[in-house]
């Protein structure tokens, strides 16, 4: 530096008599001192982009780190300093990296090298002044960002030549920038699921958190503190060790990388493919995969590097490894279990049991394509193989209570009783239907239809059905619905008699022909 040297305290005179707003030229002459002295510290000010508070506040070993150099030492040491820059940046994405570890390091190289001050000092003046509201750090393996384009691409259905418009992912690796698109059908649950898996395996790994938008396939409930995340992708993100991290709402600085991919994945995707043809989901994603190819080999505008090349240096090792089995997408649902010691699963029509004594309880059914789990208070309480049969009933032994024991009125002698008061015939045919059944249980549903016909067909019509069905190889609901809807029931017994087709569960009326 020109000019003479000052102690610490006429240095701190001299910033005092600047932050007062005096010239150069009347600082000097109040400190009897060369003005180009006040000028080159003045200059080296500027340099450093810190204000006189900044350098008041600083205590006299980091005033000394600043202000010491000569201009030649100076010149030679920024000079080694500067070339390790864009090294230094890329070491700080390393998970554990600080500015302090590095400078450690550096000097280890060169001893005679900037002191700790002066070292953040002009990297950050390099890196630039950062804003107030802060630009986000992202660190190898931490995160994953994703979302679904605005615009959409499409395929013609052969058979019909119809246009059919897709939604696309995009997910960012936001370290390395490294990139994936696929097409899906939809943003429901169950295609946003299908992208997330087929990125992790893609990209083989597992960041520590997922950041979406606040998609309805990923947040239940929105909130800028604590968003309710979707249960199925909690549950596929408990699945793969990792958490699911929504972005805050009207915080675009939280999702910015990957809007801007999304820009670049319209520009590199999008339009290269925009004047061909596919004639099916999988044909288009088959090109989407050759198109993505290059845009992650694509050289950064600063050049050196590529998206693949900064995964592969920098983030890949730093994934969690990915479970061994692949996840089955998991459905929740709220169910109470029914007097007959059974839930309701209404996406299949079906009944699965679960212990007698939660009668009554509201529960959580929990399945996926291969079994179905019942869960109270957070515990597990049974668990069947799914069924996909209509009004089947998936049933364990142990379950159900006696046949012969009384529970919130529903019971075999509790129905029998009941229609002995419609009549001796509806007495027999509902012994008969819970007869049939290895747990009574699941006929007292048909039994209380039945005799809930005696509200809209009168108690006479119900006996005479119950009279006719008796006559039939097996007892149901569905039997003595049709008698009554058919009317049957009202025939003179001779004119039953002339019929040579006897009536069954499966007889059509008239209608059905017209």
């Amino acid at each position: 530096m020109a000019g003479q040297r000052k102690d610490k305290m006429e240095l701190r005179t001299l910033i005092l008599l600047k932050k007062k707003g005096l010239s150069n030229r009347k600082v000097a002459q109040m400190m009897n001192i060369n003005r180009k002295t006040v000028d080159s510290y003045i200059q080296r000010f500027k340099v450093l982009e810190l204000d006189y508070s900044e350098l008041l506040s600083m205590d006299d070993a980091k005033l000394h780190d600043l202000f010491t150099e000569e201009d030649q030492t100076e010149k030679k040491r920024y000079e080694i300093l500067s070339s390790q820059f864009s090294k230094i940046q890329s070491e700080l994405k390393r998970p554990g990296a600080t500015l302090q570890t590095i400078w450690q390091n550096y000097l280890i190289e060169h001893p005679d090298g900037y002191r700790y001050t002066q070292f953040t000092t002009h990297y950050r003046k390099w890196k630039g002044q950062v804003k107030a509201s802060g630009k986000l750090e992202h660190k190898a393996g931490q995160k994953l960002f994703v979302d679904f384009t605005g615009k959409k691409m499409s395929y013609v259905d052969r058979v019909t030549g119809e246009v059919i418009p897709v939604e696309i992912f995009v997910a960012v690796y936001p370290c390395s920038q490294y990139t994936f698109v696929k097409a899906v059908a939809s943003q429901k649950r169950e295609d946003f699921i299908d992208c997330l898996d087929s990125c992790l395996r893609w990209s083989g790994g597992v960041p520590q958190a997922i950041v979406s938008d606040n998609l309805k396939s990923a947040v239940s409930k929105g909130s800028k503190y604590a968003p309710e995340i979707n249960k199925t992708l909690a549950d596929f993100a408990l699945f793969h060790s990792c958490v699911v991290d929504p972005a805050r709402p009207y915080h675009p600085q939280d999702k910015a990388l990957v809007e801007r991919s999304v820009t670049l994945v319209y520009q590199r995707i999008f339009y290269p493919l925009d004047k061909q043809t596919f004639f099916s989901l999988k044909e288009l994603n088959v090109a989407i995969a050759e198109q993505l190819v290059l845009y992650n080999d694509y050289l950064f505008s600063h050049g050196g590097s590529t998206r693949r090349s900064q995964f592969i240096d920098l983030e890949k090792e730093y994934l969690n490894p990915l479970p061994v089995s692949t996840y089955s997408l998991r459905y929740f649902r709220r169910a109470k279990v029914q007097k007959i010691s059974h839930v309701y699963l209404s996406v299949d029509k079906n009944y699965y049991s679960v212990p007698h004594r939660y009668t009554g309880h509201h529960v959580e059914v929990q399945y996926n394509s291969e079994t179905v789990e019942v869960f109270y208070n957070f515990q597990r309480i049974a668990k069947h193989p799914r069924s996909f049969r209509p009004g089947n009933y998936t049933t364990i032994g142990d379950h159900m209570p006696s046949s012969h024991q009384v529970y919130n009125d529903w019971n075999p002698v509790y129905f029998e009783q009941r229609a002995a008061a419609v009549g001796v015939s509806a007495q027999e045919y509902i012994r008969r239907l819970i007869a049939q059944y290895n747990y009574p249980e699941m006929a007292y549903k048909q039994a209380q239809g039945i005799l809930a016909f005696v509200k809209t067909h009168s108690a006479p019509r119900v006996e005479n059905a119950c009279k006719r069905a008796l006559s039939h190889h097996k007892a149901s609901y569905q039997t003595i619905y049709n008698i009554l809807k058919n009317r049957l029931d009202t025939l003179e017994e001779e004119v039953q008699e002339a019929f040579h087709i006897p009536v069954h569960e499966n007889l059509r009326d008239t209608s059905i022909y017209r």
